[in-house]
């Protein structure tokens, strides 16, 4: 809602808009998942960070890019929801400021990650997301911690 808001000042945003980068804080062994750039490995945000939506009507959503009812999106097994909508991360503040839409590129190695838009996007299930930070799924890779005795071990 406080990004909303704010999307007519698109050239200064309040501090608390911006989840904390996760490369600026202390690894903790926690239960939290961390996502990071598929080519270099950077992180970029947290499960914390995702922001979760309602599946959309599927195909009927899309009639105006003309997919018929008998088109699946999921029927061959595949997720209905190609993409994570996540809150602002610090490290996307340089491509936010003073523009409505744009790409979000991996603040390392420049790799496209997904796009942004002030004004919302469309998920892959048909649900409209407003705003919208899109980072498709097949760009980054999970990272989960597991206990293994004594330590943490990172499972990816």
């Amino acid at each position: 809602q406080l990004c909303t808001d704010c999307s007519a000042e698109l050239q200064d945003l309040p501090r608390e808009v911006f989840a904390v980068d996760p490369t600026s804080i202390c690894q903790n062994p926690n239960t939290e998942v961390l996502y990071r750039c598929r080519k270099c490995r950077r992180a970029l945000f947290r499960s914390s960070s995702i922001l979760s939506h309602t599946e959309g009507s599927g195909p009927t959503a899309f009639a105006h890019k003309r997919i018929t009812d008998s088109v699946q999106l999921c029927g061959d097994g595949r997720e209905k929801c190609t993409s994570y909508f996540t809150e602002p991360v610090q490290w996307m503040e340089p491509a936010l400021l003073g523009v409505m839409e744009g790409q979000l590129l991996c603040p390392k190695c420049t790799s496209k990650l997904g796009s942004f838009s002030w004004r919302g996007e469309q998920c892959s299930c048909g649900r409209w997301v407003t705003p919208a930070f899109q980072i498709h799924k097949s760009r980054v890779d999970e990272v989960r911690m597991l206990p293994v005795g004594n330590f943490q071990a990172a499972k990816t």
